[in-house]
């Protein structure tokens, strides 16, 4: 009996280890259904896939974003775009960090259970998908994420790129402490500043001088003294003296 029961929880633990995705972004095929699309590509091949296709600016980030129209746009060659009617690109560093497409409901995987079970084939998925809000299904592989949902009576997929996400998030926490950090040693200076000077009309003012916290950020410049201040080319205020 103890060994029957240990023989069905081996069993149990192979089938919940083999349901589990380990494949890597560098392991998926080439697949018809993204329509010549993959991650990782660069600028320079998406505008050799769609000639047409056009580029905003990259952020501070490193981030890009994009869409493609082939069922809005007449000047793209719809053949090579069956039943796509869009495709969004995420790019981090120039390349294809998130690929998602949305269909028309004429694809030939209309449903979410029927479009899951296809792309699982062509991509060699495991069947470990799992429910994704209400009617999508979501699975997560060593480093990347997909996702099929239903948008405008059609099905949609996205694959992200979860090391190009995770990179993205830690460049925003980091922009966003040294904005703090830059914040807090501004304040730190005014505080300790005697004389606050308008940088555009030259004039300075003693920090507790009502006219002088009128003075645009931008324009804001800090002195420990008038002396330091007026050695800078700027000259006292006649409001406050």
């Amino acid at each position: 009996m103890v060994a029957l029961v240990f023989f069905l929880f081996s069993v149990g633990t192979v089938v919940a280890q083999d349901s589990q995705c380990k494949i890597k972004l560098s392991e998926l095929p080439q697949a018809a259904e993204l329509s010549g699309f993959r991650m990782g590509m660069t600028m320079d091949q998406v505008k050799a896939r769609v000639p047409q296709v056009v580029f905003g600016r990259t952020d501070d980030l490193g981030t890009l974003k994009t869409s493609i129209n082939p069922y809005f746009d007449s000047r793209i060659d719809k053949s090579g775009f069956a039943d796509v009617r869009t495709v969004s690109l995420d790019f981090l560093d120039g390349r294809v960090t998130s690929l998602w497409i949305g269909y028309e409901p004429t694809f030939k995987w209309p449903t979410v259970a029927d479009f899951v079970k296809g792309i699982s084939q062509s991509l060699s998925l495991p069947d470990a998908w799992s429910l994704w809000k209400s009617q999508g299904q979501q699975m997560k592989c060593a480093d990347f994420q997909v996702t099929a949902s239903s948008v405008a009576q059609g099905p949609s997929f996205r694959i992200l790129d979860l090391a190009a996400d995770a990179t993205l998030t830690a460049r925003r926490i980091a922009k966003e402490e040294k904005k703090a950090a830059l914040a807090e040693n501004s304040k730190e200076n005014e505080a300790e500043a005697e004389i606050l000077g308008d940088k555009q009309s030259k004039i300075y003012y003693p920090a507790d001088c009502e006219v002088a916290k009128e003075i645009g950020a931008s324009n804001r410049t800090t002195f420990k003294t008038a002396l330091e201040a007026e050695k800078a080319g700027y000259k006292p205020a006649k409001e406050c003296k």
